[in-house]
Formats: structure tokens, C-alpha cells, sequence
């Protein structure tokens, strides 16, 4: 029988700055004890937006941008906690008139927008909103505080707001070409044979070097934009080996790929508009391989293992990655002239990926399933590509 522990309890929390202690060493479990009547204290209130704006500033001075706290946020709390860390995203936010406008659209796209009123405290209004009681808001405050606490330095994609703005504007995309190439993947994502849509990919992925040719063409002669970064997250399950599909993407194009396992996001450095053409083709690449995986286990309950979908999805990766980098390679050869040009360009991203990562370790995929790997290179090996 174990022995009980005596725990001393201080007098409760009075003023904003004990409060705000109080709420940065607490636990949900505590919630109770800083909010048990039926009223928030104002005091509380204050703490909590203090403490809640001190935190998400730090993240984002860290590196973290809107989209990442989202996901992060979407895996590490429940719905409550993550609205109030998207309010207090927003509250941050609006204190400056110097938001870079990418920074700006991660913010829309999450959601995060300021609707509360300035004749009261936001923590009242946010749990009167969601229908929650005192301590289940504050249990909610406590979670979302406590991953903020955690956030890790980040490289950084974007300037924080507040920050000057420096880098240049990015170069007109094409959007009828782009157009063309999402057009493509619906095709190959809507479709149920393998070969068709890995077909389509190739095709795609033909397209988008060209793409990427005709932006030389426009932009010989003038000075290149430096490559650019961004974070592209992965869900679970099996988030290595679908990190190393998003490698062997942005290979193909150009661009280079560094995964981050502790938050399953891998992070990309080329040319804008490369950048562009990994999201679109790996998010589409990832439908496709998931769908593959799953058929190939409809029969046999034995490829429904988590050794067997992971094999597969890092065979499927390996091969779907080889047959990019040919259909990107016949497409440049068709013009040698673009060549140096072109090493240029992969020569800068590989210096500025350096840069922003001196210290990358190279770690391989286990395969533990023979039959997985033969399964996803089976199903990334049966498309005949068009040579065109």
C-alpha cells in the first residue's frame, strides 16, 4: 500500500502577478483552485492575457509562424485550448502595422481574428462564447500556456510582425501553367487506377519544370531572388517515411528538404515558385500513396501491419522519386543551354539551405516488411510515363 503525499497549499493567488505565476506552474488540474466561483476575477483575466501575449510573442520572435501553431495546436490540444491560443494569436497580432503579408494570409487561413470587444477582458467574453464554466476556461488557459512554454526555436521563415520588411517580392506566378498541373493531380487523385494517376503525376511534374524553364528564360540576365523557405507539416502516422516523399519531390525540383521529427514538419528551401510546385505535387503525391497503401491491404490482413504501410510508403516514395527526377530530366534536356543556369540557381538554394542549417544529420528510413517494399514499388512501378 503506498503512502499518501502531504502537499502544502499556499493562500490563493490575489493580484495580476500572482495570478500570473499561479497560471505558468500550473497544471489543468489546478484550474479549480485559481477559478472556483462562478465569476472569473478580473485579476485572473489580466494574468491570463498578459502571460498568453508574453508567450506567443517569444514564439513568434522564435520563428513559429501562424500555420505552425495551428498544427501544433491541432496535436497537442483539445478544441478549447486551441481556440484560445488562436484568440491570443490574434490579440498578438493586431498590435502592429508592419505584418508581413504571407505572415498575414497563415493568419486568415488559421482562422485567428479578433472579435471579442475592448469594454471587458477577452478571457470572460471567450468563455461566455464557448459556454464554459470559470475553471474550465482557465483548465483550457493552463493547456494552451503550457505548449507555448515548450515551442522551441524555429528557423526562420518569415519575419515576426513588427519586423521590417526586406525581402523581395516574389516574381508573377503563372497561374494558368499552375492551372494546368492542379488540373492534372484532381485527375490522378480522383482516379482508381495506379497507373493512370501515376501517369498524371509524371506529367505533371513535367509541366512544372517547364514551368521552371520558361521562369529562366524571363529571368536571364536580371538578378535572382535569394531562394526562400517555408514549412510544409506532415499528419501521422508514419510521418518519416512520408517525410521522405516530400524529399524526393522537392529534389526533382530543385529545392532541398530538412524534416524535423520532434513536430513532424519538414522544411523547404528553393525558388518561390519550386516552392510552390513541391506543396502542390506532395500533397497530392501523399492522397495517392495513402490510397495505394490502403487498397494494398484490402485482401490480406497481414499488409494492414504498421511494418508493411510503412515499407511501403518509403518504397513508394523511393521509386515515385525516381521517375520524377526523369520526367524533370528529359524535360531539361531538351534544352542543354539552361544548364549552367540552372546549376546556378541549385548552387544558391544548396549555400542559403546551408546557411539556415549547418548542422543537418543525414538518418535513414528502418524498412522492417520485404513484402511492403515490393508492394510500394510494385504500385510506383506500374505507370508507363509519357515521354513527352
Amino acid at each position: 500500500m503506498g503512502k499518501r503525499k502531504q502537499v502544502r497549499v499556499g493562500p490563493p493567488p490575489t493580484t495580476v502577478e500572482e495570478f500570473g505565476d499561479a497560471l505558468l506552474a500550473a497544471t489543468p488540474g489546478d484550474a479549480d483552485r485559481l477559478a472556483p466561483g462562478f465569476t472569473l476575477p478580473p485579476e485572473l483575466a489580466e494574468a491570463a492575457d498578459r502571460a498568453g501575449q508574453h508567450l506567443i510573442g517569444r514564439a513568434c520572435r522564435r520563428g513559429w509562424l501562424p500555420e505552425d501553431l495551428h498544427q501544433a495546436a491541432q496535436r497537442h490540444l483539445d478544441e478549447f485550448a486551441g481556440s484560445y491560443l488562436l484568440d491570443t494569436l490574434a490579440a498578438y497580432a493586431g498590435q502592429f502595422t508592419v505584418v508581413h503579408p504571407e505572415w498575414r494570409e497563415q493568419l486568415d487561413a488559421a482562422g485567428a481574428v479578433r472579435w471579442w470587444t475592448e469594454t471587458e477582458p477577452h478571457l470572460p467574453q471567450w468563455a461566455a462564447k464557448h459556454i464554459l464554466t470559470p475553471s474550465e476556461a482557465v483548465a483550457a488557459v493552463i493547456d494552451a500556456l503550457g505548449l507555448l512554454r515548450i515551442l522551441p526555436r524555429l528557423t526562420v521563415v518569415l519575419p515576426a510582425p513588427g519586423t521590417p520588411l526586406e525581402r523581395p517580392v516574389r516574381h508573377h506566378v503563372d497561374e494558368k501553367k499552375l492551372s494546368r498541373v492542379r488540373a492534372l493531380l484532381a485527375k490522378a487523385e480522383s482516379s482508381s487506377f495506379p497507373e493512370e494517376a501515376e501517369a498524371l503525376s509524371a506529367k505533371a511534374q513535367e509541366l512544372m519544370t517547364r514551368h521552371a524553364l520558361d521562369r529562366v528564360l524571363v529571368e536571364a540576365g536580371a538578378a535572382p531572388d535569394t531562394p526562400a523557405s517555408r514549412r510544409f507539416w506532415l499528419d501521422t502516422p508514419y510521418p518519416d517515411a512520408k517525410s521522405l516523399l516530400v524529399h524526393v519531390v522537392a529534389k526533382a525540383n530543385r529545392c532541398q528538404a530538412v524534416f524535423d521529427p520532434r513536430w513532424d514538419f519538414v522544411t523547404l528551401v528553393g525558388d518561390e515558385d519550386d516552392l510552390d510546385s513541391v506543396a502542390l505535387l506532395t500533397t497530392s503525391l501523399l492522397v495517392q500513396a495513402t490510397r495505394a497503401m490502403i487498397a494494398g491491404g484490402q485482401e490480406d490482413r497481414g499488409r494492414r501491419s504498421r511494418d508493411f504501410r510503412k515499407s511501403f510508403l518509403v518504397s513508394y516514395a523511393t521509386r515515385i522519386g525516381e521517375r520524377l527526377e526523369q520526367a524533370a530530366e528529359s524535360t531539361i534536356a531538351q534544352e542543354p543551354d539552361l544548364l549552367p543556369v540552372l546549376a546556378s540557381h541549385e548552387k544558391q538554394v544548396a549555400a542559403t539551405f546551408t546557411e539556415l542549417f549547418p548542422e543537418v544529420v543525414n538518418k535513414s528510413v528502418t524498412v522492417r516488411s520485404h513484402d511492403g517494399w515490393g508492394a510500394g514499388r510494385a504500385a510506383a512501378d506500374r505507370a508507363r510515363l509519357p515521354d513527352s
